[in-house]
């Protein structure tokens, strides 16, 4: 009986045996190259503002170490499990090896609505769960990053607690911290970036000027408001955007910067064009030119992805479509250009990698250098990607699962098994 299970780790795991049955991959090889190395559980007892003691359960997923430390965000919702945290550890592997990053894959969690704490409350969180995370992880071995719930702030904080630990400061042990505290310039925008210069990309490929296109972003968070962003400033129009409080939907578009500023000031989406309100699931089958998925996993489902009504599906989140969907959009490769997640997400990771390096030499780069660098990563993954599905007569995500599966293989067939 495996520690993992639920949808979400179901579905990494089916991924994964189907590009392991493409690549011929023997099956005594297949266990290792899928099961998480090490799978860290802990209970996070905090003080709260009102006198009681709260107790909450965290996670950290170590997939491989193959390459180099685990990288990967540590989430706060009140879905985490052990399962989900695990599954998204094992896709950052495949992500971090098809752009050719020194990293193996990792993720981490705690299972808690951020929401309904106070500051102090997510302060004293957030410390102890990178307190019970120190026998575990390290600059060389597991470095963490901010996800859905957690922010800068939150990953000052676990710097903070580790470097006290230490007793020196310890910038590289997480990415995606304020730039004043050893961050990097660029970090913040970086995965939406990706996400925008991407579907430009696909844009380019198929022939579709940008100043004619339109797109829905579905969920307006960090990721999708700096996509629709940065679609905006080429000249698509954003028709839909949505977050986890209301949806819209508008033909003649929504001005992008105006809501970046309406949830600045109050949290969430809702209140920003009430008027132009639809339903959440009918919002990923409006027509577009660009569909970008940017929220949570499994949204797009075997019904969904029959009712698609876009030309790319740029998918910004991890995993948002399951594998069921993926034989629709096989049947319907001639309509839909796939720019699976595995590339299309990985900006974020990219630029913590170049977080990472600077912090480890003290010496920092310019805005430019850092996007210069970033689009030239995902240049060289895109044209890969692209290739490989052209020459093998293969789906994109096929073509690129198949790059990241066999650049880690490779590697622990290199290495062998000790002992």
């Amino acid at each position: 009986m495996s520690l993992f299970s639920g949808p979400v780790f179901e579905m990494a795991s089916k991924q994964f045996h189907l590009i392991a049955d493409h690549l011929e991959i023997p099956q005594d090889e297949r266990d290792r190259l899928l099961m998480p190395k090490r799978a860290i559980a802990v209970s996070c007892p905090i003080h709260m503002d009102n006198g009681r003691t709260a107790v909450f359960q965290g996670y950290r997923v170590q997939h491989h170490l193959t390459l180099g430390p685990a990288k990967g965000g540590t989430r706060f919702s009140p879905s985490v499990d052990i399962g989900e945290i695990a599954a998204l550890a094992i896709w950052m592997s495949w992500k971090c090896a098809l752009a050719d990053l020194p990293y193996g894959g990792g993720k981490g969690g705690i299972a808690v609505d951020p929401l309904a704490l106070s500051k102090r409350e997510l302060e004293n969180l957030s410390r102890r769960y990178m307190q019970e995370m120190i026998p575990f992880v390290g600059p060389r071995t597991d470095v963490m990053a901010p996800d859905l719930g957690t922010n800068e702030q939150v990953m000052a904080w676990f710097m903070d607690t580790y470097s006290m630990y230490q007793g020196v400061t310890v910038p590289e042990i997480v990415t995606g911290k304020p730039v004043g505290s050893g961050g990097t310039l660029g970090r913040r925008e970086a995965t939406g970036h990706g996400v925008a210069f991407l579907s430009f990309k696909a844009m380019e490929r198929l022939a579709i000027d940008p100043t004619n296109a339109t797109a829905i972003v579905q969920g307006f968070g960090n990721v999708g408001s700096h996509a629709a962003l940065g679609l905006a400033q080429r000249g698509v129009k954003v028709v839909g955007v949505s977050d986890h409080t209301i949806a819209y939907y508008d033909p003649k578009g929504f001005d992008v910067r105006a809501a970046i500023d309406h949830v600045a000031r109050h949290g969430v989406l809702k209140g920003f064009a009430d008027a132009a309100n639809i339903d959440a699931t009918a919002l990923l089958t409006q027509p577009c030119d660009v569909l970008a998925p940017c929220a949570i996993e499994r949204v797009i489902d075997e019904d969904i992805a029959h009712g698609l009504n876009c030309r790319i599906l740029a998918e910004g989140a991890n995993g948002p479509t399951t594998p069921e969907a993926d034989r629709v959009l096989a049947m319907r490769n001639t309509e839909i250009f796939v720019i699976p997640d595995i590339l299309c997400n990985a900006g974020g990771v990219i630029v913590s990698y170049f977080e990472w390096v600077q912090d480890l030499q003290q010496y920092f780069w310019s805005k430019d250098e850092v996007m210069d660098r970033l689009e030239r990563a995902l240049d060289r993954s895109w044209n890969q990607v692209v290739e490989r599905a052209r020459q093998d007569g293969i789906a994109n995500r096929t073509a690129a699962m198949a790059i990241g599966v066999e650049r880690v293989r490779k590697a622990k067939l290199a290495r062998g098994l000790f002992p």
